[in-house]
């Protein structure tokens, strides 16, 4: 293993993930705030800051989920938009990048190239774009299009997509806005191109509104596990967004991707690699321990943890004692008792390993459910933590972390108080900005 000690150390590179659009978020929590009002963002984006972290990052839901035909109980109702609150942002924070999950399945090139170039102007440079896809029938019925693609053209589109978005990005020289003593401010006409692209999911022929960002491209950011997607995001991506969290499991994906991006003619180390994390943050290890059990049964309770069962098993399994043994019936196969979440994979095989699991562990559904859907968490004391962020960065397990706080809008203030310190002291995080973009935060030289 290399974990680099006595050597050259990595960068630690650090995210905040405004908490929602997940099962880690606690709203019951008597410290929970707003994930709506515009005084959330602010508190969180500017701990971040204060933290000094790379950028924060907004996912979106683009339709609420549903569960039997109900709205998702953990669901976030109310998800304001995301370049608007990015862009709000931008006005009341110095440093901090500003990144967005966008669709490309359901948005056009032209909108979000020029949405993009926007809030990277109004930001000085610090916006980001987490590219996603969707196949989702369900979530596309609030589209013109519905359903329209096939599972297998997502990225098909979305690399489509990207190509014709870079051209406008790209369409603008960088003399076109001319300064003139006599004449004033004015653009050169012969110094705009225009985009024209005629494929498979795009015919465009148009000009940009608007020159590039300082950053001339966003950075790109991509959340995808499939071979389609560790490819796609291998070959275009600045940074990967992952679930992989234990240190083997990350070694992993982290020495794929790397190759694969070696592959494609591309610097490895001009690709990083961000796994989601939470923590649970305390004064001795053993309140740490019992702090994360309460968590865990905040997030999931006895009807949160049947219900996530049924998107599995395809059927009604309101009759079982969440604190009793898994169903002894199999999945029927149905995956649309449950819309807008990502399916599990083959319902039958993931059944086997549930109870594989149960059964080695003896546990109840509810302790089963918390088990396979919490995320990676550190857990202990500030310097236990410190440690283990540490020892994940250095051991190319990642290039560093997105924190999902389970609490809005101060899940994240004990970390920056207590974590960040004890990493600027292993001398492998900043004590200060040293350039101003997000992709200089990032270390990206194009």
């Amino acid at each position: 293993m290399n974990t680099r000690e006595g050597k050259h150390r990595k960068p630690i590179h650090l995210a905040a993930h405004f908490p929602g659009v997940n099962n880690t978020t606690v709203w019951t929590d008597p410290a929970a705030g707003s994930q709506i009002e515009f005084d959330s963002f602010v508190h969180l984006a500017r701990t971040a800051e204060r933290g000094l972290f790379d950028f924060f990052f907004l996912a979106e839901g683009l339709r609420l989920r549903e569960h039997r035909g109900r709205i998702y109980d953990l669901d976030v109702v109310g998800r304001p938009d995301t370049f608007t609150m990015l862009a709000a942002l931008a006005a009341v924070t110095d440093w901090l990048g500003l990144t967005g999950t966008i669709n490309t399945t359901f948005n056009e090139p032209f909108e979000v190239a020029r949405q993009f170039a926007t809030l990277d102007h109004l930001s000085d440079g610090r916006a980001g774009w987490n590219i996603v896809t969707s196949s989702d029938a369900f979530t596309g019925e609030n589209f013109r299009r519905g359903g329209f693609l096939d599972h297998a053209d997502r990225y098909r589109r979305a690399e489509e997509f990207l190509t014709v978005a870079s051209g406008f990005w790209d369409s603008w020289a960088a003399d076109a806005v001319v300064a003139d003593v006599d004449a004033g401010t004015y653009i050169d006409p012969s110094r705009v191109g225009t985009v024209e692209h005629h494929g498979a999911q795009f015919d465009v022929r148009g000009v940009a509104t608007l020159p590039a960002g300082p950053q001339g491209h966003p950075v790109l950011l991509q959340a995808g596990d499939s071979d389609d997607g560790r490819n796609f995001g291998a070959r275009y991506a600045d940074a990967l967004f992952t679930l992989h969290g234990s240190l083997e499991d990350g070694q992993r994906y982290y020495a794929d991707v790397k190759g694969r991006a070696a592959s494609y003619g591309r610097n490895p180390e001009q690709l990083k690699v961000f796994p989601a994390a939470t923590f649970v943050l305390a004064d001795t290890a053993e309140d740490a321990a019992d702090k994360a059990v309460h968590i865990q049964h905040q997030q999931v309770s006895g009807a949160t943890a049947i219900a996530m069962l049924e998107q599995v098993w395809g059927r009604d399994l309101s009759g079982y004692d969440p604190d009793g043994p898994l169903p002894d019936v199999d999945p029927t196969g149905d995956t649309s008792i449950t819309q807008g979440r990502v399916r599990h994979g083959d319902p039958i095989a993931v059944a086997r390993k549930f109870r594989e699991r149960a059964e080695a562990e003896n546990l109840s559904i509810r302790e089963l459910v918390m088990a396979v859907t919490s995320r990676e968490q550190f857990v202990g004391t500030a310097a236990h933590i410190a440690d283990e962020i540490d020892r994940y960065v250095q051991a190319d397990a990642c290039d560093g972390f997105i924190l999902v706080p389970h609490l809005t809008p101060h899940g994240l203030d004990d970390f920056v108080d207590q974590v960040v310190p004890l990493l600027q002291e292993r001398r492998a995080y900043r004590s200060e900005y040293s350039g101003h973009t997000l992709r200089e935060h990032l270390g990206l030289t194009s």
